[in-house]
């Protein structure tokens, strides 16, 4: 918590990128690399790991102590991986099963399935809900395969609406789809925004959060946030950028707010990427120096970044969006392990895991 402000984090993950957990060889090793690229170059010096200390299993109690011990979250939606280019997904189901058991007070879980194989989907889907208790699904756009990639969209009434239609069905109020950032050599049509339109249409009573939103297509996705109540920005990895280059991340909040107008700020999720990325310097660098400069507010016509603002996009629009209420979640972990850990002090960038002392 910083000062009285309860701070979500609406994506977090525990990867297992270890060579091991390869499933489509080329793509594999892709997707690894861009998660490496990203690591390396959206993290501060102090904060960055050497390619053999990332390139591992993270576990969930790294990741919850990254949060919560050596950074100021106190609560995190932990999202199941449906990667398939990993034998497990990238994030397996039993690491959601794990951290759901453990620390039910400080994590809810999105159920993961691959759209392509749309029966497959539907019956894990089922499964997941039943196990896990989800409050929210996440997809990704495209499928890898040894004979190459194939993708689909968020308006094909025959492989997205009938896995929307069971999302609703099973009690989901969210569908999280990654976008904006490509996945190793693939086509670059699946991560763009029009297919959003038609499924938000289409399902009004479904919340769709484009994940990683505004780190390409500005503009898109602002037209998006202004024309669909049901349309939210998760801003996993765009968060990174307040830190590495903070010019860019003004332009994309700025370019968010400029075309969606300031209630799009109701709409926007802070989220760290973790373990992908260390949570801790974005949300300080967020907290304490995020504001658009007098220039740019007045070519804009741009509101002030207000202490509530921050409160919002750090944590009560998230909670809003799923019902929660954040002074009884307090309550809940006000004297738990991690708040008894962290009143030692705030660790040191990856103390608590088990690549400590090899920061760069």
């Amino acid at each position: 918590m910083i000062k009285d402000v309860f701070v979500v984090d609406a994506a977090a993950h525990s990867y297992n990128l270890g060579e091991d957990n390869y499933a489509v060889g080329r793509y594999s090793q892709a997707v690894v690399d861009a998660f490496y690229g990203a690591h390396y170059s959206l993290s501060p010096v102090g904060y960055r790991l050497p390619r053999e200390h990332f390139t591992r299993d993270w576990t969930v109690a790294e990741t919850a102590k990254m949060l919560y011990v050596e950074s100021d979250y106190d609560y995190a939606c932990h999202h199941v991986i449906p990667i398939n280019a990993f034998k497990d997904g990238g994030v397996s189901i039993q690491k959601a099963r794990e951290i759901r058991a453990r620390w039910p007070n400080r994590f809810q879980v999105y159920a993961g399935v691959d759209p392509i194989f749309l029966d497959q989907a539907l019956d894990s889907l089922d499964e997941q809900v039943e196990e896990l208790n989800p409050i929210g699904l996440k997809l990704y756009p495209n499928s890898y395969s040894a004979d190459g990639v194939v993708g689909w969209h968020m308006d094909d009434p025959e492989i997205a609406f009938p896995l929307f239609e069971r999302a609703l069905y099973l009690g989901l109020k969210a569908v999280a789809i990654h976008k904006a950032i490509p996945l190793g050599p693939v086509p670059m049509d699946h991560y763009r925004m029009d297919d959003i339109d038609a499924a938000a249409a289409a399902f009004p009573d479904l919340q769709f959060e484009i994940v990683h939103g505004g780190f390409a297509f500005i503009e898109e996705t602002a037209f998006q946030l202004a024309r669909f109540s049901n349309v939210w920005v998760n801003l996993e990895t765009t968060s990174n950028l307040a830190a590495a280059k903070p010019a860019a991340f003004e332009r994309v909040i700025a370019g968010l707010i400029t075309h969606a107008g300031e209630g799009a700020l109701d709409r926007l999720m802070w989220a760290s990427g973790a373990s992908v990325l260390h949570p801790e310097p974005p949300l300080r660098w967020f907290w304490e120096r995020f504001q658009f400069s007098d220039e740019v507010r007045e070519r804009e016509g741009l509101p002030e970044i207000t202490e509530e603002i921050k409160r919002k996009i750090l944590g009560l629009n998230y909670l809003r969006m799923h019902g929660l209420d954040a002074e009884a979640l307090a309550k809940k972990i006000k004297s738990d392990e991690f708040a008894v850990e962290r009143s030692n002090g705030k660790a040191k960038p990856f103390a608590t895991t088990s690549s400590k002392g090899f920061t760069e």
